[in-house]
């Protein structure tokens, strides 16, 4: 594996964003990147992006293809509609949690 500190990695996570990208630089796998931001315990830059994955689902809700939502956001397709299917189950399961009101008995 390349000899990547923790703060290179940082900065190129910062500058470069992509796993892939950084790979490119030192003769590497994106999934090599992926094991060093494991070992020291780096999250992926494009791990959590509620903006993006809100923009991906409701493209994709008006009929823009995943295929396509993919490309744009330089995901893989599997990923995308990863993001498509997690996003629609918290939505299913936050409307099944709003509780009506109890209804008032009426007064004899």
């Amino acid at each position: 594996m390349a000899r990547i500190s923790k703060a290179q990695l940082i900065k190129l996570q910062k500058k470069l964003k992509t796993d892939a990208a950084i790979g490119e630089q030192f003769g590497i796998t994106r999934q090599a990147v992926h094991q060093l931001r494991k070992k020291y315990g780096i999250e992926s830059s494009l791990a959590d992006n509620p903006k993006r994955n809100a923009e991906i689902v409701s493209l994709y809700e008006k009929g823009v293809s995943g295929t396509a939502l993919a490309k744009k956001y330089k995901l893989s397709i599997s990923q995308t509609y990863r993001i498509i299917n997690e996003i629609k189950k918290k939505n299913k399961k936050s409307s099944k949690t709003v509780k009506k009101a109890p209804k008032k008995k009426a007064k004899k």
